[in-house]
């Protein structure tokens, strides 16, 4: 994959960190977007510690011209993308859904889905011209099941998986491939705030995890790489767990 180039949003930590570094062990050039620019450019460091070239891109994936940006400097940097993996998002407020304020809820949806369909327009508008790419989206068991304390990041989470299915369908002929992963509870700065305030909830979750053990952000870097790499290419639409058997029982 010598010279090919990746974008990967929430990049600074968690899920995001740990597939821009997979990449770029693969010979991957990445442009890590994030909100936060100390961890992004945390990041970049480690993405260049494994000899791929890299960029930070400061966003706010609630804002149309923010994303749009992050797509344009992607391609001034290396001309072209590849690769996407979609990512950003928070897990909400864990409380009961009457008890979510509209400004928790608005919150919740433009990060995680609205940032997911900007960066989707967006992408796809180069990707087309350049003949193809691959995109992966992340959604969660909570957009396959229902659970308690995140009905709007479960709105987001079913909503990942409603666009990766359409655009699988509406692009598989133009070279592009989408698919979703939907990771159960993972060791991942998120999830450490989200269990700090609902620790019952998060110990539950565990329990009902057959493996007993939440995943680890190196074990979705795996899936997600196999995804975006190109061993994978007659995988299209498919939303893939990765829970631990959760969504199995």
């Amino acid at each position: 994959m010598s010279k090919k180039v990746a974008i990967v949003t929430g990049g600074g930590n968690g899920l995001g960190r740990a597939v821009a570094v997979k990449l770029a062990s693969q010979g991957v050039n990445v442009a890590v977007v994030d909100l936060a620019e100390g961890p992004g450019h945390e990041t970049v460091d480690l993405v260049k510690e494994q000899g791929a070239e890299a960029i930070f891109v400061q966003a706010d994936v609630r804002k149309a011209e923010d994303v749009k940006r992050y797509v344009d400097e992607t391609v001034k940097a290396f001309g072209t993308i590849d690769m996407f993996y979609n990512n950003a998002g928070i897990s909400g407020p864990g409380k009961r859904f009457v008890e979510n304020t509209i400004e928790e809820i608005d919150l919740v949806l433009g990060i995680n889905l609205h940032g997911a369909l900007y960066g989707l327009k967006y992408v796809l508008e180069v990707m087309l011209k350049n003949g193809g790419g691959s995109i992966v989206n992340t959604s969660s068991t909570a957009g396959l099941v229902g659970q308690e304390t995140v009905g709007s990041y479960s709105a987001t989470k079913h909503g990942i998986v409603g666009i990766t299915k359409t655009i699988a369908v509406e692009y598989a002929r133009e070279g592009i491939q989408v698919n979703a992963i939907s990771p159960g509870t993972t060791e991942t700065p998120m999830v450490a705030e989200y269990r700090k305030a609902n620790p019952e909830q998060v110990e539950s979750v565990l329990a009902a995890i057959p493996q007993r053990r939440l995943g680890k952000p190196e074990e979705v870097a795996e899936l997600v790489c196999f995804l975006l790499n190109g061993e994978a290419k007659y995988i299209n639409g498919a939303v893939i767990p990765i829970d631990g058997g959760f969504t199995a029982q």
